[in-house]
């Protein structure tokens, strides 16, 4: 069994949702608190073991790739000013891994991204993560999909549990056996059912530990919705031949970056937790949440 050393994080979408904002900077940019979005991607990734960081990108998306370079001038301006916790930090970022850009080719959907990297992966498994959400896990949700797939074989979903009936027409939902504990295999994925779907309450969102079978099935998908070509088309054909398992992730909070109801909510919590000035900040909310 080959061991996972890759990610693909797609990265070339427009971020409509965020317009104007994202005009000119890329959505999985956007800060929290003082970490844009995707480097909390790359940092799970990179604590679950990954070596190569593949990002997808397209037009605009520049400010991504200098994000992870190093930054000389930077260096130099913060070493002189004897500023060596935001020097090392910064030089933190650029070692984190070795990181590959690719340009997105093809027709929308989801599924595109991962053929744009497909020579990049080669034969072996790897993992799709999604540059503008993620899942805060102890241990890392990566790390998770991992172990199931290093004990089944076959590729993973990460799954949360919801009963929100508008969750129903977010997320797609598994229906399956239990294999192991927080363990299923996966044998319908039902893409956004709606309200009245009541099958299953276990959501696949945010990550994806892919096996290089997905490449022939999805290089033979039909364009599904608006004409494109949807990765959760392939792994349902996927797991009706019995090759897709999911796990349920222990311990960890769903971030949706990508709305911005869920960015703000994302910011609040993790400047609550902030070890400077997170006491404070806690204090603001109450005193502010007091005068609405």
């Amino acid at each position: 069994m080959k061991k996972v050393t890759k990610v693909i994080i797609p990265a070339a979408g427009y971020g409509t949702r965020f317009l104007p904002q994202t005009k000119a900077m890329p959505k999985e940019m956007l800060p929290v608190v003082d970490k844009p979005v995707i480097q909390y991607v790359v940092e799970e990734a990179v604590a679950s073991g990954i070596s190569e960081v593949i990002i997808v990108t397209g037009p605009s998306k520049r400010a991504i790739e200098d994000h992870f370079d190093r930054s000389y001038d930077l260096e130099n301006f913060l070493e002189k000013t004897g500023k060596h916790e935001q020097l090392e930090g910064i030089k933190r970022i650029a070692n984190l891994a070795d990181f590959i850009y690719v340009r997105q080719k093809g027709p929308y959907g989801t599924a595109i991204p991962i053929l744009s990297a497909r020579r990049l992966v080669e034969d072996g498994p790897f993992l799709v993560l999604w540059g503008d959400d993620f899942i805060y896990s102890q241990p890392p949700r990566s790390r998770q999909m991992i172990k199931v797939y290093e004990k089944f074989g076959g590729s993973v979903l990460s799954a949360i549990r919801t009963r929100n009936k508008k969750d129903r027409g977010k997320y797609g939902f598994l229906e399956g056996p239990t294999v192991d504990e927080g363990v299923i295999q996966v044998k319908k994925l039902k893409e956004k059912p709606g309200p009245d779907y009541t099958a299953s309450d276990l959501a696949s969102v945010s990550g994806f530990l892919l096996t290089p079978e997905v490449f022939p099935t999805i290089e033979n998908l039909k364009p599904g919705k608006g004409g494109e070509l949807w990765l959760a088309d392939a792994i349902s054909q996927l797991a009706e031949k019995g090759k897709v398992y999911a796990v349920e992730i222990k311990n960890g909070t769903y971030y949706d970056t990508g709305d911005k109801l869920g960015y703000l909510k994302t910011v609040v919590d993790f400047a609550c937790e902030h070890p400077e000035f997170g006491a404070q900040f806690k204090a603001y909310l109450k005193e502010k949440t007091g005068s609405f």
